[in-house]
């Protein structure tokens, strides 16, 4: 008897690489899931270093090293069996239409609004951080939402060079959301492009802002304490939220970022203080780091935070 009598091995390097190695459902209107993945390939709101459009490819082939099929994800340390029986798809990438910002964006959305109307939590791969915007919109005809970020920039701009869409904008679009209660931004550090009056609009439009050295000096529990509990929330996660010693493939690496562990407990403990309903990750850009550690991140941190939103709704 060789191998291929008991059936296909369907080892990680092999085949097409979709999130996780999860079934690929092209058709929006025939998700039937626990949690669907959506592409956003779009870095047109970039305003230094291109490459983010290849994110969700380098996100999806680095996830295929956590798929070596094994009956969910053991963690020995919490002494659960993580994404046990859950039924995870990915549904392809959104529409893009490279030098069309607005009907990309468009078409972003379009993908969030079919995933919530399966009754999926949407996982969105990114793109830059303007993708967050249509993911947002998304959430419209949704119950209210506490936005929370992981990002080393507050992407407060309310306008430049006449843009109000690109990746410096996101958090001031969400904030004038009437579906948005108010926003938690950890993480923000450093010299950046945007001036004390933007930190002065943003907590005056509901935001709490932590940098990486405050929610160190706070601690887990510390930080989880000033966002408003048993809400629902939406999670951004920007990679660069985290140190470029880890993630250096990402368009504005900003040092002294979290470590893996630093974030992971923090969406852990998020998990379990509210309901996650929905998450996008952005700003990988894979020729950036040639290594792939920065994609390898993205995907473990995905694929953790998955397992704990799951298991934290029992």
């Amino acid at each position: 008897m060789n191998d291929y009598d008991t059936g296909r091995l369907d080892l990680p390097f092999v085949g097409i690489p979709t999130f996780g190695k999860s079934p690929l459902v092209l058709d929006w209107n025939a998700i039937d899931a626990d949690v669907a993945i959506l592409g956003a390939p779009l870095d047109m709101g970039t305003q230094w270093r291109a490459g983010a459009r290849f994110g969700p490819r380098g996100i999806r082939e680095a996830s295929t090293l956590f798929s070596f099929g094994h009956a969910g994800a053991y963690d020995f340390e919490d002494d659960v069996t993580y994404l046990e029986g859950v039924r995870m798809v990915d549904i392809g990438d959104a529409d893009i239409v490279h030098t069309d910002q607005a009907r990309s964006l468009s078409g972003i959305e379009a993908g969030v609004r079919a995933i919530l109307a399966a009754g999926a939590l949407p996982v969105v791969l990114g793109g830059d951080h303007s993708v967050n915007i249509p993911c947002i919109d998304a959430f419209s005809d949704q119950p209210p939402v506490h936005l929370v970020q992981i990002d080393a920039h507050l992407d407060f701009v309310d306008e430049r060079h006449g843009v109000r869409t690109g990746h410096g904008n996101p958090m001031r679009r969400a904030a004038e959301k009437p579906w948005v209660t108010g926003l938690t931004q950890v993480g923000i550090r450093n010299v950046s492009s945007t001036g004390r009056d933007g930190y002065v609009a943003a907590r005056e439009m509901g935001s709490d802002i932590l940098s990486v050295r405050q929610a160190r000096a706070l601690g887990v529990e510390g930080v989880l304490a000033r966002i408003p509990a048993g809400a629902r929330y939406y999670l951004t996660i920007d990679i660069d939220g985290f140190d470029p010693s880890i993630a250096p493939g990402t368009g504005t690496p900003s040092h002294g970022g979290f470590l893996y562990y630093e974030g992971l407990e923090l969406i852990a403990g998020l998990a379990q203080r509210g309901t996650i309903v929905g998450l996008d990750l952005v700003e990988v850009a894979p020729d950036h780091d040639p290594a792939g550690t920065t994609q390898i991140l993205a995907a473990q941190l995905l694929l953790n935070t998955i397992g704990r939103i799951i298991a934290a709704r029992g």
